[in-house]
């Protein structure tokens, strides 16, 4: 669906045979998070991505979550990588801290390492708010990650 006539346009490519993901859990709040899993590996498999070429690594919480991914961007070992967790805001300020700390580490190991992230830490007002959210953004997940591997190889 090119826009323009003149000038090239990459259309997303959502087809991830030969991907390796890596995805980092949070194990807190365990129910929302392994709905946000379900829902990204299940995708990523229907987009062509072998399970053979997934790794899981569990953390304790979101705020574990940015130093597991560099690791494994660090590693060589993947194509991209999926970040999952849920944040449901308490009656503290802590909720504030724990969503723009894991955000922002998020971003910037995707920065530093030039390896793609897709960011699928929820943050909501309430466990429904998450549970509503968990399956579409646990596959959002999945189409994004693929999609920015295809694009930045392109990019090359």
């Amino acid at each position: 669906m090119a826009r323009y006539d003149d000038i090239l346009e990459f259309e997303p490519n959502l087809t991830g045979n030969g991907q390796r993901i890596g995805i980092v859990m949070s194990r807190f709040n365990t129910d929302v998070c392994e709905g946000l899993l379900a829902a990204c590996t299940a995708r990523l498999s229907a987009l062509g991505v072998a399970s053979k070429d997934m790794l899981i690594a569990t953390v304790p919480g979101a705020l574990e979550v940015p130093l597991t991914l560099q690791r494994m961007a660090e590693s060589g070992k993947f194509d991209g990588l999926v970040a999952l967790g849920a944040i449901i805001r308490g009656e503290t300020y802590h909720f504030e801290v724990v969503s723009n700390e894991s955000a922002g580490g998020i971003t910037a190991v995707q920065l530093e390492t030039g390896v793609p992230i897709a960011n699928a830490i929820l943050t909501t007002e309430n466990d429904d708010q998450a549970l509503v959210r968990m399956h579409v953004k646990g596959s959002e997940a999945a189409d994004c990650v693929v999609e920015m591997i295809n694009l930045l190889e392109k990019l090359k």
